[in-house]
């Protein structure tokens, strides 16, 4: 079983899925937990560095339990049929460039709640040996694509936007393109304190702010080269100053403009580019995607993958390629110095003897 909160703070992933941590990999239920409210402004406060966290690590966590509880209650499974939970936490920052990541979860907390053993801090190690500790999910994106078309890219947009590119011959490149939906989430909140631009509706009443999306696009950032990762502050006040309208217009344009700055880093055009997370369901950004690409755009259930689910199962699949000890991150999807495992393993129980 896998379980993600990401950061675009809209709640929690569960999913269960059947897999060797290799090639085989059947999807089994899956749910969404929106989070409360209350929940979700303290989240927010501690991701801008306030508020107790420790309180609301407990508080995310106790959440993660129910949402569990609640599939194995939908599916008709018990606890003990279940190998091992992957809890990726919900990230409050990451800046690679420092060796610092920070997702709250506590796994002892969840393993005892859930009676499942639990593998978290999945980033940590590929990091202490030069990586980047993000993203995680390219590996599983290869075992559900080997019968795909390719060159393919699967392009996740959650709160911020990465790529996996799979070549014909085998290769694989992975990095985070530029911001997903967490600097629009975050620009909808404090303009019109709703929690999404739902269906890119508002941004498609504005206008994107040209001289703004140069100036952004001019970061850096795009010019380095991958494997790379960003915090999904990275940007933050990028659109201060704007109407609401063409704030969301510009927000939502950037995200499809950077991940078409991103076609200069592959190693050839993808054929398709599939598309997961919530920012899938946001027409606008779809459209600019489509503009900016010129290639097939599509949602991940194009291809029989559930987008709501897809994160919650990849890290159910690294825990198992973790138990195992098998490399969860590589040179060509972190940059980190070889093939590394990680995951912290935390036992429901003590076995006796």
């Amino acid at each position: 079983m896998g379980v993600m909160s990401g950061t675009s703070l809209d709640g929690v992933d569960v999913a269960l899925i059947w897999t060797d941590g290799d090639t085989r990999v059947r999807a089994g239920p899956s749910r969404s937990v929106p989070y409360e409210e209350a929940l979700r402004k303290r989240l927010r406060t501690c991701a801008r560095g306030c508020g107790d966290i420790d309180e609301v690590e407990r508080e995310l966590t106790l959440v993660h339990a129910e949402a569990i509880a609640g599939l194995l209650a939908e599916s008709g499974d018990l606890p003990s049929s279940v190998r091992v939970v992957g809890l990726h936490g919900h990230t409050l920052r990451h800046r690679p460039q420092d060796q610092l990541t920070r997702q709250i979860g506590d796994g002892a907390l969840l393993a005892v709640r859930c009676g499942i053993d639990v593998i978290s801090d999945f980033r940590r190690h590929d990091m202490a040996a030069g990586g980047e500790g993000a993203p995680l999910v390219p590996l599983f994106h290869a075992a559900l694509s080997t019968n795909l078309p390719k060159p393919l890219a699967v392009l996740n947009l959650g709160g911020v936007a990465n790529l996996t590119w799979l070549g014909s011959d085998g290769r694989i490149l992975a990095f985070d393109c530029g911001p997903g939906c967490a600097l629009l989430d975050d620009w909808m909140y404090d303009q019109l304190g709703v929690a999404w631009d739902s269906e890119g509706a508002i941004a498609a009443t504005g206008t994107p702010n040209r001289a703004r999306l140069d100036h952004l696009l001019s970061h850096a950032y795009f010019a380095r080269q991958p494997p790379k990762s960003l915090d999904r502050d990275a940007f933050a006040g990028a659109a201060d100053g704007l109407t609401t309208a063409d704030g969301a217009a510009t927000l939502s344009a950037f995200t499809a403009a950077a991940v078409g700055a991103a076609l200069v880093h592959l190693p050839s055009p993808p054929i398709t580019w599939l598309v997961s997370g919530g920012g899938r369901k946001n027409s606008f950004i779809l459209k600019k995607l489509n503009e900016t690409l010129k290639a097939s755009v599509e949602p991940v259930e194009a291809v029989g993958w559930d987008g709501d689910a897809l994160e919650a199962q990849a890290f159910a699949y690294l825990a198992v390629r973790s138990l195992n000890g098998w490399a969860i991150t590589l040179p060509e999807t972190t940059g980190v110095v070889r093939p590394m495992t990680g995951g912290a393993l935390y036992r429901h129980r003590v076995e006796d003897g």
